[in-house]
């Protein structure tokens, strides 16, 4: 069990919370309503099995910086809790996972599985090259959604498109803030970040106007969708969590940038979640 704790933390299972309720909107957007039991349930290993690959896969090419790194000293794979071959071998259970899931969804899930996988693939690396790689962090979240649909309606319709761009922009957003706390060290090993690019203060100004687009995006998605005003109250929720999230931090000031703010993070697809099984289903 002390093993498996290890191996949950080197993923931090708890942030599953940032994708997983986009996925199950996106499900729930193509069935207009709630799907069945089997579709939710092959659709939340699918996820599972993606995102534990991809953060293990992540956790296990940086290892030369994280042990570098004073603020990651105690991640597991650092303290060697959890032993490269060892992240090797949950890697590809997770991989197995993940396309076992998709074989038992709609048949283009599985033919789009190995696409899927291509951001996930390619964002540990995209710090070593580009200030773009939050953009890259979106783009392989922002798949989810677009993943349900496929597997509740077998083709990718426009509208799903939007709110995975919104997923995607939101996130980036997200993760300049998490970047901006590590500017000094990633210019000390040559590793590029929209901070590193633009500076503290110009990474925030651009993560705002993400944010404020991803809220954009998040409002048409309901247009496009007819979705009732009650969808609009959790849109109108996860803006002021972004509001609010963006007040407590500054370019003179990162501390609040903690674990609790992270998981304030989470609030905003929660809460699209929630008000969008309302709508529907109210």
């Amino acid at each position: 069990m002390s093993k498996l704790k290890a191996h949950l933390d080197n993923i931090v299972f708890s942030h599953s919370v940032f994708a997983l309720p986009f996925a199950y909107m996106g499900a729930i957007l193509a069935a207009g309503g709630m799907p069945t039991g089997h579709d939710l349930f092959w659709i939340t290993m699918a996820m599972v099995g993606a995102r534990s690959a991809a953060m293990a896969l992540n956790n296990f090419i940086d290892l030369k910086y994280d042990k570098l790194h004073p603020r990651f000293t105690q991640r597991p794979m650092v303290t060697g809790e959890v032993k490269p071959k060892e992240a090797v071998l949950f890697i590809a259970f997770s991989l197995a996972l993940f396309i076992w899931a998709a074989a038992n969804l709609q048949p283009l899930c599985l033919k789009l599985a190995p696409l899927a996988l291509v951001p996930l693939s390619i964002y540990p690396y995209m710090k070593r090259f580009s200030w773009t790689c939050h953009l890259v962090l979106g783009v392989a979240l922002g798949v989810a959604p677009i993943g349900a649909w496929v597997a509740i309606q077998g083709v990718i319709g426009w509208p799903i498109l939007c709110l995975a761009l919104a997923v995607c922009v939101w996130i980036a957003g997200f993760d300049v803030i998490y970047g901006c706390q590590d500017v000094e060290f990633d210019r000390k090993h040559g590793l590029h970040s929209m901070p590193v690019r633009f500076g503290v203060a110009g990474a925030l100004r651009l993560s705002r106007l993400m944010h404020l687009v991803s809220v954009g995006l998040f409002f048409w998605v309901g247009q496009l969708f007819a979705l009732p005003a009650l969808y609009y109250l959790g849109v109108s929720l996860a803006g002021i969590v972004l509001v609010y999230q963006h007040s407590i931090v500054s370019a003179d000031d990162l501390s609040r940038v903690r674990q609790d703010y992270f998981m304030r993070n989470g609030i905003v697809g929660i809460a699209l979640l929630v008000f969008t099984v309302l709508s529907i289903v109210l």
